[in-house]
């Protein structure tokens, strides 16, 4: 894995991601830093949006060591309620999650098409 010095960067851009119909029981890619993209992603926040109006829906999200969901998942949160027509803040700018090259975050319903995800982060190189 390398990461650009950010001591001296070129290139800042700001950027946003968004997922939405979600299938339960297998992670999808949310964000993913691909091998030799020579950047490094801040993620400044991560929300999740439970869009049932009647359900709670449990959302586990994972920093995988490799891209495209590869390797191991480490959990940023596990099995956490998303009540019913509401959203939960799972990464804010006070506690940024960096992802290097060869790295994706992956997420997890436990209901298919209940959570949508907006995720703001820095592309920096």
């Amino acid at each position: 894995m390398a990461a650009p010095n950010i001591v001296g960067p070129t290139t800042i851009t700001a950027k946003t991601t968004y997922l939405s119909g979600v299938t339960g029981a297998t992670g999808t890619v949310l964000l993913n830093n691909a091998t030799g993209s020579n950047k490094v992603l801040q993620v400044q926040s991560l929300y999740c949006a439970n869009v049932d109006g009647t359900n709670n829906a449990d959302v586990t999200v994972k920093v995988h060591s490799e891209d495209d969901g590869g390797g191991t998942g480490r959990a940023v949160c596990n099995t956490v309620v998303v009540p019913a027509d509401a959203s939960v803040i799972i990464v804010d700018k006070n506690a940024p999650i960096w992802l290097e090259e060869d790295q994706s975050i992956v997420v997890t319903p436990s209901a298919s098409d209940d959570l949508e995800f907006i995720c703001s982060y820095l592309e920096i190189s």
